[in-house]
């Protein structure tokens, strides 16, 4: 087994060469490069596949990139920020509030509710996914024309909504943290797939008819799931 380093185009990578059949590409746990190919390959054959795939590994890598960036837990300490709507507000300890937890122009947290923090700010979430969500797929489904059984809203980490074969749209309480125009991106994913299923061709054509500009949206979603997943730790 032979080990060298190479660099083909921006594309950093480790060649190692064995008895094996196939070439393979690896992106290891810290986004490096790692090529395994047959002894009778050649550079050149090898530099091409690098080349060819070279879209892929970097959008592999950013991924490994995110997954790295762990948040760091919350300590509900006054000034500390939450997300809401694709927007962060700080918080503040209060002792004259008339719930919990409200949100005006600052999450306000009851000084007496703190050693339950993590819990209130969870039911509300909840709360306000619920709502908002409902009315936006309300919305949409009577604006292009679906028909859905119920909506749920799930405590999901890695899903940001589902559809059941028996139509049932589950969202998780975390979406509400994005902004409004990426909620109705999954929003409206999910609805598509009560026509279509899969992700095949045609599924994505129909979403695309109804938001040319969703893959903006999913892109910002694969870039802040890690922060959204891991809010409170």
């Amino acid at each position: 087994m032979k080990s060298s380093s190479h660099l083909s185009g921006e594309i950093n990578y480790r060649l190692i060469r064995s008895r094996r059949k196939t070439l393979a590409i690896i992106i290891e746990a810290d986004g490096s490069v790692v090529v395994r190919a047959p002894l009778r390959a050649t550079l050149a054959q090898i530099e091409a596949v690098v080349m060819r795939t070279a879209t892929w590994i970097k959008a592999k890598q950013e991924l490994t990139k995110i997954s790295q960036s762990q948040p760091a837990p919350k300590r509900f300490v006054a000034g500390e920020t939450f997300p809401y709507l694709g927007q962060t507000y700080p918080l503040q300890i209060v002792t004259d509030g008339k719930a919990p937890l409200i949100l005006d122009g600052t999450f306000q947290l009851q000084r007496e509710a703190l050693p339950q923090a993590e819990e209130v700010f969870t039911a509300w979430y909840r709360r306000r996914a619920a709502e908002v969500i409902g009315e936006r797929v309300k919305w949409y489904a009577r604006r292009h024309g679906f028909t859905y059984q119920c909506l749920r809203i799930s405590s999901a980490r890695t899903r940001w909504g589902s559809c059941s074969s028996k139509g049932t749209l589950s969202f998780t309480w975390r979406l509400v943290m994005a902004p409004l125009v990426v909620i109705d991106y999954v929003i409206l994913h999910e609805l598509v797939h009560l026509l279509v299923k899969n992700h095949s061709k045609e599924f994505w054509a129909r979403l695309g008819e109804l938001m040319p500009d969703y893959q903006t949206h999913r892109q910002w979603l694969r870039k802040n799931a890690t922060v959204l997943a891991q809010i409170f730790g």
